[in-house]
């Protein structure tokens, strides 16, 4: 999503890092080991312009003296290889055109005004697909952002003509923005996985929530791997 946006970001032995602030919604700083110190993650971070955000994915940073508080507190999900338990719907299409993109952008933020967060720049990715439900007129009414991730959970992958790489040589399909106009995520879980087992049907599903998502989350066979926690700079 960064990539998307004109914002790059660096891989480094304890954290990834973004140069500038990131997309909303999306962290400057992502820790990928535990133990990471707080010192050099921050120090990667740009403090100058307001909204700097970390994803501490082991809950185990204290960022206060840098001037962070905690925003939320979530717990990564796992959920095993398989198609969901029940599901009679249509079966969720993948958004393959600019306009596809941007309908899928105006059910996902429902007027909120932030649809342009998803752009026609994430069709370059080849590794992400926005997924999406369609009433007969063509209305959409839930969706999801799936990434296929050769190693643990993150930001990373998905695409057409990696199916079968996928399958042999392991890695996970991560499911986020999960969401559903009418029911809540409780009516988007089993779509968007029917939808996960149909394109990648040997990887397990992963992702993070918390509230009522996680709860909706378990509903539906996931289950926690561990805390993590999301800090806001003050400034």
């Amino acid at each position: 999503m960064s990539r998307a946006h004109g914002v790059p970001g660096d891989f480094g032995a304890q954290a990834w890092t973004a140069p500038a602030r990131t997309p909303l919604y999306y962290p400057d700083a992502v820790t990928l080991v535990p133990g990471a110190d707080p010192a050099d993650v921050v120090r990667r971070v740009d403090l100058t312009a307001p909204g700097a955000s970390v994803k501490d994915s082991f809950a185990d940073l204290d960022l206060t003296a840098a001037g962070f508080r905690v925003l939320f507190e979530a717990a990564w999900i796992h959920r095993p290889a398989g198609p969901p338990a029940t599901f009679s719907g249509t079966p969720w299409q993948v958004a393959e055109d600019p306009d596809a993109v941007r309908a899928w952008a105006e059910a996902w933020d429902d007027g909120d005004g932030n649809a342009d967060l998803f752009g026609p720049a994430l069709l370059d990715d080849p590794d992400t697909l926005l997924l999406a439900a369609h009433t007969p007129d063509g209305r959409i009414t839930a969706g999801a952002v799936a990434s296929r991730s050769e190693g643990a959970a993150g930001d990373g992958a998905l695409g057409g003509g990696v199916i079968g790489d996928a399958a042999l040589g392991g890695g996970v399909l991560g499911l986020s923005n999960v969401f559903a106009r009418d029911g809540g995520a409780d009516a988007a879980w089993p779509g968007a996985l029917d939808a996960a087992h149909r394109l990648f049907p040997g990887l397990p599903v992963v992702g993070y929530e918390h509230g009522e998502d996680l709860d909706a989350a378990l509903r539906h066979g996931f289950t926690t791997t561990g805390p993590l926690r999301v800090w806001l700079h003050h400034g």
